[in-house]
């Protein structure tokens, strides 16, 4: 997906936030649409798939990507959500990129994982916010240049207008603070065998739709919305967020060492404030 169109969905998100407060449904209206089986539900996923994908078709890819989400959230503010390649023994194709999408959210675009062209990176971890139940769906652009598509149902409510968990002054104080760490596999075998890491951001990641706790004015949405990850030189994935990522972003991914002596990260801000930490290759912070 092109920056642009990512850009325009994120501003058509921001405006729904910004408007949507007045025109939410009824608090029984909602419990009544909750409580109803998603097939007889008002199904939103053909406009925004047309509306996202620019009417590119959208192919099944049950046995080709997965997208993995408990059922039922125990935090809907912080729901953890996997998307990887299933690619079988033999299919040469990679993944050029992953989009997030949680149908009923207000911007419903989360995010889009691009991976980098020499890259091999099959998965990809984060916490994202439901605002109700919900399908969310996982598109795939593999390197034939087709997109496939899988789903999920996950039922939580409420997670986009969840009070931050820290408060304001906390959050400035470390706002912008990165950690890395690297997980050693089981069978790691050879240097070049695929291994994991994580990136984890401090940032209040404000949706838009919570309410300051003492003056119970609407915050302004505030997130983080560009990251880059390099190994080396190499990018290995960036990403375009919005606001259904979660407060403090993180992000489990697994790569293969190229033998590059660093690894270094990117990250910029709704505000333009622009975060980079850079750690040796076999680094691993708590």
């Amino acid at each position: 997906m092109s920056r642009m169109i990512f850009r325009a969905a994120r501003i058509a998100g921001l405006a729904l936030v910004a408007i949507g407060i007045a025109s939410f449904a009824s608090l029984a209206d909602q419990a009544a649409q909750e409580n109803s089986p998603p097939d007889l539900r008002q199904d939103p996923w053909r406009e925004l798939a047309d509306s996202l994908f620019k009417g590119r078709p959208l192919a099944d890819g049950t046995d080709l990507i997965a997208i993995e989400m408990p059922g039922r959230a125990e935090d809907a503010a912080i729901v953890p959500l996997t998307v990887r390649s299933i690619l079988p023994p033999g299919d040469v194709r990679r993944v050029r990129s992953f989009t997030i999408v949680i149908d009923e959210n207000p911007a419903p675009l989360a995010a889009t994982f691009s991976i980098g062209p020499n890259a091999v990176v099959s998965s990809i971890s984060t916490r994202v916010r439901i605002n109700s139940y919900t399908n969310v769906h996982a598109v795939a652009e593999l390197t034939d240049g087709k997109l496939y598509v899988v789903k999920t149902y996950v039922k939580a409510s409420g997670g986009c207008a969840a009070p931050a968990a820290k408060n304001a002054d906390e959050a400035a104080a470390t706002l912008g603070q990165m950690k890395f760490r690297q997980f050693a596999k089981p069978s790691e075998g050879s240097v070049s065998a695929p291994r994991e890491a994580q990136v984890m951001i401090r940032h209040p990641n404000n949706s838009g739709l919570q309410r300051d706790q003492v003056s119970l004015l609407y915050i302004p949405a505030y997130f983080v919305d560009e990251l880059k990850v390099w190994q080396g030189d190499a990018l290995l994935f960036s990403m375009e967020g919005g606001i259904s990522v979660s407060e403090d972003p993180n992000f489990r991914f697994d790569f293969r060492p190229n033998g590059a002596a660093t690894f270094r990260v990117e990250a910029k801000d709704t505000d333009g404030k622009v975060y980079r930490r850079e750690w040796p290759a076999g680094a691993s912070e708590m």
